[in-house]
Formats: C-alpha cells, structure tokens, sequence
C-alpha cells in the first residue's frame, strides 16, 4: 500500500480516547479534514481507521480523535505509532512541489552529465530542505528552486543544474 506519514500519536489526551499527534505535514488544517486514515502497523502492514474529529492543539500538535478508540488505555496503545493516509487521500500538490517519498530513492545527474548518485533523505530545516544524495561521495545541497533543473518522479530521476550546484553543494567522503 502505497501510504503517507502524515502524524506521529504522541499520548492519550484526556480519558475519552483522543491523542495528541505530532503533525509530519506542513498544514495542520488538513486533519480537520480527514476521515479515512490508516495506522501504520509493524512491516509496512496498515489499519484502516475513521477519524472522527481534530482540532488543532498550538501551532505544533493536534488532537485527533479515531473511531474506537474510546478510553485513555486504547490511546495509550498508538502511542509512537503513525497515522497515515494513502496516496488518493493525500494533499494535492500544486506545481513544483513534491512529495519527499517520491523524491527518495530518484536517480541524481546533473546538467553536465555528471552522475551523483541516489536520493536517500530530505532534512527539513528552518530555511530550506536539504537533499541528501549517497554516490561515491555524499552529496547535501539545499532545495533551492534554481538547483532543480527537472524532476521527473515517473522515471525516477533529478536533474541538478551543475552551476548551480557547484555554489551550494556539499560533498563529503
């Protein structure tokens, strides 16, 4: 199943089954939203679940409240898992925005056919992202609109402009 990380469950919150969700989205208003969810299970296995209501808890928790899960006990038993959605339910991105997912594991060139190596994380920071590529070297440059040359999540595969790389491109060995 091809699922998204959208909060981590952090502990119960009250004694009426609701959790407190570490958000892993850029926008917590997507949770008021939501109904079909999934937790993640061990092995990438998946349970389907209904949230029944969410309300934003600060600017960096929500509290959701999932079918079923009706006693503080049951809470506790999602803690450090994660609530997912899958793929038809996930935000819908608009122009040059990915998501991270499906940028690992995306073959990395550059513009003078340079071959870089795979994706294999995206940090976020406070300024930009920062791609991770695993080559012969390690590779970290930060998501700069100007670095990405084309990204073509179909045939895995990113394009690095190569002048631009060379200005912000940290290689280490």
């Amino acid at each position: 199943m091809d699922c998204f990380r959208i909060g981590l469950f952090l502990r119960p919150h009250g004694v009426r089954g609701e959790v407190k969700i570490l958000p892993l989205t850029d926008n917590l208003r997507r949770f008021s939203k939501l109904s079909d969810a999934y937790i993640e299970q061990k092995d990438n296995d998946y349970r389907a679940v209904k949230v029944t209501g969410a309300k934003i808890a600060g600017e960096t928790s929500v509290i959701v409240k999932i079918e079923g899960i009706d006693s503080m006990d049951d809470a506790e038993k999602l803690r450090d898992k994660y609530l997912c959605v899958d793929r038809a339910h996930a935000v819908k991105l608009t122009g040059d925005a990915y998501f991270v997912k499906d940028l690992i594991g995306c073959r990395v060139v550059s513009t003078d056919g340079t071959e870089l190596g795979t994706m294999v994380d995206v940090y976020e920071t406070n300024a930009n992202d920062v791609y991770v590529v695993k080559g012969s070297k390690t590779l970290s440059a930060p998501a700069l609109k100007r670095l990405l040359h084309t990204v073509d999540i179909e045939n895995k595969r990113i394009v690095f402009d190569a002048d631009v790389l060379e200005e912000v491109g940290l290689f280490e060995d």
